[in-house]
């Protein structure tokens, strides 16, 4: 089996776990890390026993293939550069910060025959693997993302930190076009919004109503799909999918509920995530989560996030108007 070499640009929180990850498979090479603050990249190298480079494009002519794991206001910078260059990426989600740029990502990886996934990590929970043969048509959907506040990931929106992983998802189980979406959301200790939630509906009657938090006591992650006949309930931290229906053939004749549960063994999702790109990029196959379905995601986390900010100036316009000069949306504005 051949080698492949592969480099991790931006080796901050996450991208640490990834050179980690590369260092440790066997048909993997991990070339080198590279990031801006010389003597991050000198630490994770070290730690990963390959080389620090401070320019990432020095990397690039010794690789088939990258993890970018930078800032989002950089992802189209550098997975440009990366492309064009004829190198395979693997590009932490969001995609991009804006449509335009996601689509320039997808055309070049074309022109260029280049693997571009998207690092929805999600997919490659052994839950979410679970559920998908169970769904039948999925009527309503209720999903919470909450977490506690971390000093990382602030620099995007919730929505697009938090929320578009089920977004993610929910794009990939409901087959049909989203009708409208209403949403509402608040910044409350950053500039950008910290706690949202989004009504989406779709033309086939689905509904999904997914509410996210970064500001909360407590970390959830959980996800209910109700359908004909049957109640699914998807916790993605404990890697569980329980599903409830109701027996016909009770001895009463009462139909009772009919629990089957289903946990796994604890996995490394990442390593998962990581080993399909790497597979992606031998047998250049298409990934599960290309630039096409980062972009669909995106759009739709686009759509919440511009919801919420038309919402928050009309809030904003009545607090001045009723004299509120020390709230907080005024303070962020």
């Amino acid at each position: 089996m051949n080698i492949i070499k592969v480099g991790v640009i931006g080796v901050g929180y996450l991208g640490r776990f990834h050179a980690q990850k590369y260092a440790a498979m066997d048909d993997v090479e991990l070339v080198g890390v590279a990031d801006t603050d010389r003597q991050r990249a000198d630490e994770i190298a070290h730690e990963c026993s390959t080389r620090p480079f401070d320019d990432y494009t020095d990397l690039l002519t010794e690789v088939d293939a990258v993890s970018i794991s930078v800032p989002t206001v950089h992802h189209h910078k550098v997975a440009t550069t990366c492309l064009e260059s004829r190198i395979d990426v693997l590009v932490e989600k969001p995609i991009t910060t804006t449509l335009e740029e996601a689509d320039d990502l997808i055309q070049l990886a074309t022109n260029n025959d280049c693997i571009l996934q998207v690092g929805h990590l999600e997919r490659f929970n052994p839950a979410v693997l679970a559920m998908k043969p169970q769904l039948t048509h999925p009527l309503f959907i209720e999903a919470h993302r909450i977490s506690m506040f971390k000093n990382r990931g602030t620099d995007v929106d919730v929505v697009l930190d938090l929320m578009i992983h089920d977004i993610d998802i929910i794009l990939s189980i409901v087959d049909a076009p989203i009708e409208t979406i209403h949403t509402v959301g608040a910044p409350v200790i950053t500039k950008l919004t910290d706690i949202a939630n989004a009504r989406i509906i779709f033309e086939n009657g689905c509904t999904a109503n997914v509410t996210v938090s970064r500001i909360s006591m407590d970390n959830i992650r959980r996800m209910r799909i109700f359908q004909p006949g049957t109640y699914l309930s998807v916790d993605f931290t404990k890697r569980e999918v329980m599903s409830v229906s109701l027996k016909k053939d009770s001895p009463s004749g009462i139909p009772l509920p009919d629990i089957k549960k289903q946990g796994f063994e604890e996995q490394d999702v990442l390593e998962l995530e990581l080993k399909d790109f790497i597979s992606n990029v031998r047998n250049r196959t298409k990934p599960q989560v290309s630039g096409v379905e980062g972009r669909r995601a995106l759009d739709i986390a686009l759509q919440v996030v511009n919801q919420n900010n038309k919402n928050l100036a009309r809030v904003e316009e009545m607090l001045r108007a009723e004299g509120f000069s020390d709230s907080n949306f005024l303070q962020n504005s």
